[in-house]
């Protein structure tokens, strides 16, 4: 059975908070470390305050329940790496298998119908995995990060 994809739209925050904040406890039992993991995290609320508006980010629902199974959250980039057009890809959330494999083919084939040259995918949290059909390479640039923060 296929996963019911759709563009995430504002009123799904709280679900997607909702959703981190349960994996965040499933993975940091201490109420402080987990405090400090947010903060570093990809799914803080101004990151997914800033991609939901785009409508490049997608999340996965049982097509029973409409129960919140996974998303993604991504945003187009022009003339990034040498490509004239990329679909970069931040971060990839799941509560099953199925809906990581079906988020990452949907940003794929995103990508191919937009005609976008690639598609870069976190090497995170299993990604990889789902990838690996389409023949990904590690993105490797010739760039130096400098940072402007402590």
């Amino acid at each position: 059975m296929s996963l019911f994809c759709r563009v995430i739209q504002t009123d799904d925050l709280q679900n997607i908070l909702d959703l981190e904040s349960r994996k965040m406890t499933e993975q940091y039992p201490d109420e402080m470390e987990r405090m400090m993991a947010v903060w570093n995290s990809k799914h803080r609320i101004e990151a997914l305050n800033h991609y939901i508006p785009l409508g490049w980010s997608f999340l996965a629902e049982d097509p029973e329940t409409k129960a919140l199974l996974g998303y993604f959250i991504a945003q187009p980039l022009l003339f990034f790496d040498g490509q004239t057009q990329t679909l970069w890809v931040e971060h990839v959330q799941f509560e099953t298998l199925q809906a990581r494999d079906e988020l990452c083919e949907l940003a794929y084939k995103l990508g191919r119908e937009k005609h976008l040259q690639r598609v870069y995918f976190p090497s995170d949290n299993g990604v990889p995995n789902s990838v690996k059909g389409f023949k990904p390479a590690a993105w490797e640039p010739g760039t130096l990060a400098v940072k402007t923060t402590k």
